[in-house]
């Protein structure tokens, strides 16, 4: 059996004054992603809870919370109440990711870990039974719109490996760079929740590319299985 591919289209590339016509126009995605950034952990200061809060009242999609911050110990309570049904922090700024993660899941909110693109997945290896999501950075944190690092196939397979030899099976996002010219080797390579920011709210038609970007991911899973069968 194939994965499921899952689309989540990045807020970072919207324009805010017609927020809530672009949450309409991807009303068939699967998550709404929101990029959380400080200026600390990342050289871009973008959004806050309140915009979480805002989304929550604007769309019926999951809330997709990318915590690109220094102190998510300190914050992650703000997120959960603001609506967010999936947070992640990033490996490299959590004090005490154990506690944090069973914090997230014991408030009924999905939790992940996020590794910056030179973050080995090894670092994984004592929280990978606890996670609902994994994501990769395709792209250093920061803007929309980067060029995808290649890297990240490797560390993909290298993901699943651990997964399987955990006998885990958690959501593995990338983030960065997701486009037609990249979501099928991406996919091949063990992801199956994408987040596309720009090759969506760049299109002339984003609701299409939200399914464009589906079966092209759908066809490389279902490839990727009669491979592997």
């Amino acid at each position: 059996m194939t994965d499921r591919i899952m689309i989540a289209p990045s807020i970072l590339s919207v324009n805010l004054g017609h927020l809530a016509h672009s949450l309409d126009d991807i009303k068939g995605a699967d998550y709404v992603h929101i990029d959380v950034m400080d200026g600390h952990f990342t050289p871009n200061l973008t959004f806050g809870p309140e915009m979480v809060r805002a989304c929550k009242g604007m769309t019926d999609l999951p809330l997709d919370v990318h915590l690109m911050i220094t102190n998510p110990d300190e914050t992650v309570p703000w997120y959960i109440e603001a609506g967010a049904d999936l947070i992640t922090v990033h490996y490299e700024t959590v004090s005490h990711l154990n506690r944090v993660v069973n914090y997230i899941k014991a408030c009924g909110v999905k939790a992940g870990v996020v590794l910056n693109p030179s973050t080995p997945v090894c670092m994984l290896e004592n929280i990978i039974d606890d996670v609902d999501v994994v994501m990769l950075m395709s792209v250093n944190p920061g803007f929309s719109g980067q060029s995808f690092i290649e890297g990240t196939l490797p560390k993909l397979r290298a993901l699943r490996e651990l997964c399987g030899a955990h006998g885990v099976s958690p959501l593995i996002e990338v983030d960065g760079g997701i486009s037609p010219a990249t979501i099928e080797r991406v996919v091949d390579a063990g992801a199956n929740l994408l987040v596309a920011g720009s090759a969506v709210f760049g299109a002339d038609d984003p609701a299409a590319m939200v399914e464009k970007l589906r079966t092209m991911g759908e066809r490389a899973a279902a490839s990727r299985g009669s491979l592997r069968a």
